[in-house]
Order: structure tokens, then C-alpha cells, then sequence
């Protein structure tokens, strides 16, 4: 299952990463972090299906997705 991790202390709550998730599950917090912005967090983990578009849209490197290897084939 892949999994998505903010560093939240470093979110400047731009909510590009709300806007490209197809599966509409990230969304800002209600509390502030370190710097006084609202960062992005995941709700429903198990919808996420690892496409990665919110990493590669942060402009501050902030979130990292985490994907199952694939199997490998015996042979």
C-alpha cells in the first residue's frame, strides 16, 4: 500500500498538492506548524495509489511516497 509523508514543519501551505490529488484525499490541518501556515495532510490513506503528482508538484520537497516494490519474478 503506498504511503504518503509530509514534513509538516516545513509545509508552507501552498495546497498545489490539494489540488492535483486525483483521489481528493490530501487537505490542509486545521493546526498551524512551526512557521504559522496550515500544512497538508492525508486523510484515507488506503485511497492513495501512489501516483506521486503531489511530490512532484511541492516546490518545497516536502512530501515523499513510499510504493511497494515490485515482485520479483522467479524464473
Amino acid at each position: 500500500m503506498p504511503k504518503v509523508v509530509f514534513s509538516e514543519d516545513r509545509c508552507k501551505g501552498c495546497e498545489l498538492c490539494v489540488a492535483v490529488c486525483p483521489r481528493k484525499i490530501i487537505f490542509m490541518a486545521s493546526r498551524m506548524n512551526a512557521r504559522g501556515f496550515r500544512p497538508a495532510t492525508v486523510t484515507e490513506m488506503d485511497k492513495c495509489t501512489g501516483c506521486t503528482l503531489c511530490a512532484r508538484v511541492c516546490p518545497d520537497t516536502v512530501i515523499e511516497v513510499y510504493r511497494e516494490a515490485p515482485a520479483k519474478k522467479e524464473g
